[in-house]
Formats: structure tokens, C-alpha cells, sequence
């Protein structure tokens, strides 16, 4: 059995590698079944983000027994399950433990044809970038623990927290792209430049072209953002270079931390407009050409 990286990639024949993913988190919205159907859909974007099937999952369940009715735990699990059922995978088991703070996650494993296997490290020079799923659900889970989200936009940003990348995977796969990487924790510029820096080009991106959720603009001027989203900046920020017309607010939105974010394709132009018309069809109303790549400076990102 051959390592092919860091993450978790196992060749184990010519036609045949093994995915390993492991994921969980603390609760970003009130709702338990809502939360699990999250952090599911979550887990699984690894293995989509690389062009992979996902097959099965382990529970990672970390639970307060003492502090919290077990009901929400049930309920937790079932979204959860609901969501793994969705994606036809199949839970094969878990661990729990009783801890002073709620977190719950999947380990996954999944396949993928070594020879067709999408990672981050593949983009060209003169490819264009499609993001699948609007960013600012950090900035919008700090508004809802400060009370400040309506009921409506958090369902509406739940229903894309727990919308499976499965879709966009499967017809990436069948448009041939050259990089992928799904947007979580290290937000949208991090993660783009990890894809610069792994496929040694720089990127491009156009600011008024990424999706994002309108209400994000009020929450940072009220000051309602995540740390992880400095924390992001402080990294990352030295890699990004921003042309004076884009706003601050805008600024923040690309360095937040995401949940179950969407999927930032990288492709050859000419296929671009056939991937971005074929998510639009499958019911990714989002979806949007955002940048491209270009050949300097590499490892950079430049956002006009």
C-alpha cells in the first residue's frame, strides 16, 4: 500500500486508491439535526474535493452526558445519518466520549482512480476558477450566537452548510478539470493559496464575481467576526495583494473561516462555461466564474 500524500491517499492498484478523512466540530447553529446534517456534509467534502466516491464514515461524537439531555444527541446523530444516507455512504460505526464541550464529526473513507484523482496541486496557467457556494457562513454563525441573525437567513445559510458537494464532484469529473479544493477553515483566500502555492501559479480573482451572502456586510460592520478570521489574515494576508477598490468588508468575507463551504475548481477556460452552465442545471444556483490563474507572481494572490 503506497502513501500518495499527506492526506491520507492510499494506492492500493494502478485503478484503485483508498481516501481517509477525518472532521468534526463544535455546533455553529441552535438546531441539533441541523448540526449534524452539517458536520456530515462536511466530513465528505474532502473526498469530493478530490474527484473521490465516499463509502463509509465513523461517528467522532464527544458529548457533555452530564450537562445535556441526550435527546440532543439522538438528534445530532440522526441528521447526521439522514446525511450519509443521502450520499449513499454507509456508517459503519464511532466512538464517544464524554467531554465538557459538545463536538461531533465523521472519519470517512472513500475511492478514487489514482489516475484521475483531483488535488489541489494540478491548476494551469490560464485556467479559470469556479466557486460553488457563497462565503460568510463564519461571520453569519458569530452573528447567530450574538442574536443578530433572522431566523430566515439562518435557515437559508443551513440549507448550504448541508448541501453535499456531490453534484460538483461528479460533474467536474466529467467536464476533466486540473485542481480542486473545498473552502472551510482557512477560507477562501487560504485555501486558494494553498492552491497557488501546490500548483506553483498565481491566481487572480475578480472581487465583484464571488458569491457571497448579503447580510455579511452589516455583521462586520457591527464588528460580528469570527477569530478564526484574523487568525486567517495574520497567515495568509502577505500572500494577497488587494487592488484599492475593493472594500474592507469584502476583504474580511474572503479571509473567513468556512463551514461545508463549497468547491473552487480550477479548469482549462474552454470548459469553464459548459461546468458553470451544467452546476446552474443541477441545482447550484451560486456558482460562479471568479478568477484565473496566471503564471506570476506564483504562489500569490492578487484580488481587483
Amino acid at each position: 500500500m503506497e502513501s500518495l500524500d499527506d492526506a491520507g491517499v492510499y494506492k492500493l492498484t494502478d485503478d484503485l486508491a483508498i481516501i481517509q478523512t477525518v472532521d468534526f466540530f463544535t455546533p455553529i447553529v441552535d438546531n441539533p439535526y441541523d448540526f449534524g446534517q452539517i458536520a456530515a456534509a462536511n466530513a465528505l467534502s474532502d473526498v469530493y474535493a478530490m474527484g473521490g466516491k465516499p463509502l463509509t464514515a465513523l461517528n467522532i461524537v464527544c458529548f457533555p452526558i452530564k450537562k445535556m439531555d441526550i435527546s440532543v444527541l439522538k438528534d445530532i446523530l440522526k441528521g447526521g445519518i439522514d446525511k450519509m444516507m443521502e450520499a449513499g455512504v454507509a456508517l459503519v460505526g464511532g466512538h464517544s466520549i464524554d467531554d465538557a464541550e459538545l463536538k461531533y464529526g465523521l472519519s470517512v473513507t472513500g475511492v478514487v482512480d489514482p489516475r484521475n484523482m483531483v488535488t489541489n496541486a494540478g491548476a494551469k496557467v490560464g485556467d479559470k476558477l469556479i466557486l460553488t457556494k457563497p462565503l460568510g457562513t463564519g461571520i453569519i454563525g458569530t452573528a447567530l450566537k450574538a442574536g443578530k441573525a433572522s431566523k430566515e437567513l439562518v435557515a437559508r445559510v443551513t440549507r448550504y452548510m448541508a448541501a453535499l458537494n456531490k453534484k460538483a464532484s461528479v460533474l467536474m469529473r466529467e467536464v476533466g478539470v486540473h485542481a480542486c479544493t473545498d473552502i472551510t477553515g482557512f477560507g477562501f483566500l487560504g485555501h486558494s493559496c494553498q492552491l497557488a502555492e501546490g500548483s506553483g501559479v498565481g491566481i487572480k480573482i475578480d472581487s465583484n464575481s464571488v458569491p457571497i451572502f448579503p447580510e455579511v456586510e452589516e455583521f462586520i460592520r457591527q464588528s460580528l467576526v469570527p477569530g478564526g478570521l484574523n487568525r486567517n489574515r495574520e497567515f495568509y494576508g502577505k500572500k494577497v495583494e488587494f487592488s484599492k477598490q475593493v472594500p474592507e468588508y469584502l476583504q474580511d468575507v474572503f479571509f473567513d473561516p468556512q463551514t461545508s463551504g463549497g468547491l473552487l475548481i480550477s479548469l482549462a477556460p474552454e470548459k469553464a462555461g459548459s461546468l458553470l452552465n451544467k452546476l446552474k442545471e443541477a441545482g447550484i444556483p451560486e456558482t460562479a466564474i471568479v478568477g484565473e490563474t496566471i503564471g506570476k507572481p506564483r504562489g500569490k494572490i492578487t484580488v481587483d
